[in-house]
């Protein structure tokens, strides 16, 4: 249902709250904290800026950071930042939904429930539990457990004035 795109944004996103208030990180660091392609991180990274949820700084100490609190940056901004806007229906747009098909019913509400629950969430509620508390049961892996315990602000970020925070 979410993209490969939207789980490294969100991870990404985790390892930038993760810095030091003000601190400026290079989408080099976060790919390499994530074991991911720095080319991939950019193209995500750049999504995110479009969408208002990143700022950058270009140059050689230049990276990225966030534009406003934690708190306000809701799943559902991420998710359409890298997928675009959520569409559960695949018919014609109707708005009388008793004379349509049960399909584009069930398809409105689904896209009804996703939306919901995206704008619930926010990357302050993601921050407090970013992976999970221990190993699971069965093997089972997390999509989250990749993401590092800690990054080291000295060797990962570059202080910069005036950042958002929680």
């Amino acid at each position: 249902m979410l993209s490969k795109t939207v789980l490294l944004a969100i991870r990404a996103l985790l390892v930038v709250v993760k810095n030091p208030p003000g601190a400026v990180i290079s989408p080099r660091t976060i790919a390499a904290s994530l074991n991911e392609s720095p080319a991939y991180m950019a193209k995500v990274l750049r999504l995110l800026v479009k969408a208002g949820i990143l700022r950058a700084e270009r140059g050689v100490k230049g990276g990225v950071f966030l534009s406003r609190r934690t708190a306000e940056i809701t799943l559902l901004e991420i998710v359409e930042a890298c997928q675009g806007t959520i569409h559960g229906s695949y018919c014609q747009p109707i708005d009388d939904l008793r004379i349509t098909c049960a399909f584009h019913r069930a398809a409105v509400e689904l896209e009804q429930a996703m939306v919901g629950v995206l704008s619930r969430w926010t990357l302050a509620q993601m921050e407090k539990s970013p992976g999970p508390l221990g190993p699971l049961p069965g093997a089972r892996h997390c999509v989250m457990t990749s993401f590092p315990a800690a990054i080291s602000a000295r060797a990962a970020a570059r202080p910069r004035k005036g950042s958002a925070r929680a």
